[in-house]
């Protein structure tokens, strides 16, 4: 492993480390929504019938398995999600966002794009940006 290869992998760490809290704290500070419910929300909005099954949800999201739970609970408790019992499957649920919490989304949604414009993408060119997208997504997909 070179010592660039060892400085890309910090760098990710570092910057996720220090960006995430960010955006969190506004998210939450401008409209009571954590981080993590927005991340939820939005996979379950772009998601085919509004709706993924928790297994589903659990791959998409920024959150583990676990936490995604633990996150659609809180969600279904504030009325932004209901859990749906799988017809095919009793053993499972999904998770489908509700319209408050489509509302929601559509509230905090230029908050979360200005937090990234202003603590990520304002900090490079748009080439930058492409390369390092491509980047990271050739190493998701080699995960799938």
């Amino acid at each position: 492993m070179s010592d660039t290869d060892t400085a890309a992998w910090a760098a990710l760490l570092r910057v996720h480390a220090a960006l995430v809290p960010k955006l969190d704290r506004e998210l939450q500070a401008a409209c009571g929504l954590q981080l993590a419910w927005y991340d939820v929300l939005l996979e379950l909005n772009a998601a085919p019938d509004r709706r993924l099954s928790m297994s589903e949800l659990g791959q998409k999201a920024v959150v583990s398995r676990t936490r995604a739970s633990r996150v659609v609970d809180a969600l279904a408790e504030a009325g932004l999600v209901v859990r749906e019992s799988n017809p095919d499957d009793r053993r499972s649920a999904w998770a489908a966002i509700t319209e408050a919490g489509r509302a929601r989304l559509r509230e905090a949604a230029p908050t979360y794009l200005a937090g990234i414009e202003k603590h990520y993408t304002s900090r490079m060119t748009g080439e930058e940006a492409r390369v390092v997208a491509a980047a990271l997504e050739k190493v998701l997909e080699a995960e799938r």
